[in-house]
């Protein structure tokens, strides 16, 4: 492989898309809600890091002692020669698995919304993997996919891990496995789904007794305060994460503390007390139902792993 760190590329974007349209309309829809893509600039990046480490979030361990168990069967179902492309630059430790265990890896593809925090990754990548080809783009995989081709458009194996699946509705995740199907040239996709289990752990899971997940949930406040000269109190909202056991469903809101305003890209937004903003969801699924999803979606599902303990799944997906 050629040694070569590729300048970071940027997709394109829909005019009008950017962190600020999108939290001036939530704001505005009744119930309030913000966008949970524009958790992850830097900031919010380090902070997901770290919700990764505490122990009451089983979901990465769990993940990453699977694709260190079942690494080989992974590579040979990748097969020789692919592009990795991963969809969200996430945990370092994850990918590395992968690109220890592919066979005559092509290239490895990070995309992701944060460019400080892809840039980091790709820095630390390039040191360790001297001869990986290297092509980082900043995009958002929620929005078509156009992604450059490499000489020859070698087949695509895909990587979606940390269940973020679960952060669409079940509608908006067939469409993007859809969207992921049509970006493989062919290829397969593994993909992290985390599974129904006892709500009991799923709270704590999102209400974690150092309050990190109440930090980086607030960082889209803070955010807006750093890059938009916006005003909210962060101390006047509580980060709030029930389960709807209906839905199977953990739901993540920033609720009002007061009743209090806002200003906003010189807009005044008002807030009651007890009004809560909805800033994400997080959707579990049985093994069957998600497979269903995927054959809806134009995958052939194939291997599927899980712990002992069937926290967690890892599934890989075949393009048709």
């Amino acid at each position: 492989m050629d040694t070569t760190l590729a300048r970071i590329s940027h997709l394109p974007a829909p005019e009008g898309d950017s962190f600020a349209d999108s939290l001036l309309t939530g704001l505005r829809k009744a119930p309030k809600e913000i966008s949970c893509k524009y958790f992850y600039d830097e900031a919010g990046s380090r902070l997901f890091d770290a919700i990764c480490e505490l122990p009451e979030y089983y979901q990465t361990r769990t993940e990453t002692a699977l694709l260190s168990r079942h690494a080989g069967e992974i590579a040979a179902l990748m097969g020789q020669g692919v592009e990795i492309l991963e969809f969200g630059a996430g945990s370092l430790r994850k990918v590395r698995i992968l690109l220890d265990a592919a066979q005559d890896l092509r290239a490895y593809t990070p995309l992701d919304i944060s460019g400080g925090y892809l840039g980091a990754v790709v820095r630390e990548l390039a040191a360790d993997y001297p001869a990986l080809t290297l092509r980082p783009l900043v995009g958002d995989f929620t929005l078509p996919l156009d992604i450059p081709e490499l000489p020859g458009a070698p087949r695509r194996a895909g990587f979606f891990p940390g269940s973020t699946i679960g952060n669409f509705k079940p509608d908006a995740a067939m469409a993007l496995l859809r969207r992921m199907r049509g970006a493989l040239n062919g290829g397969g996709l593994l993909i992290g789904v985390d599974l129904v289990k006892d709500p009991v752990r799923l709270h704590a899971a999102y209400n974690d007794s150092a309050g990190v997940t109440g930090q980086f949930n607030k960082n889209l406040m803070a955010r807006a305060n750093r890059e938009l000269d916006a005003d909210f109190d962060l101390d006047g909202f509580a980060h709030y994460a029930p389960y709807n056991a209906n839905a199977h469903r953990i739901e993540m809101y920033l609720v009002s503390l007061k009743r209090q305003s806002v200003r906003l890209c010189g807009q005044q937004f008002d807030f009651l007390q007890g009004e809560a903003v909805h800033t994400e969801d997080s959707h579990k699924y049985t093994i069957e139902s998600f497979r269903e999803m995927a054959c809806r979606a134009g995958f052939n599902p194939r291997a599927v792993w899980t712990d002992e303990d069937r926290l967690f799944a890892m599934h890989w997906l075949e393009s048709r």
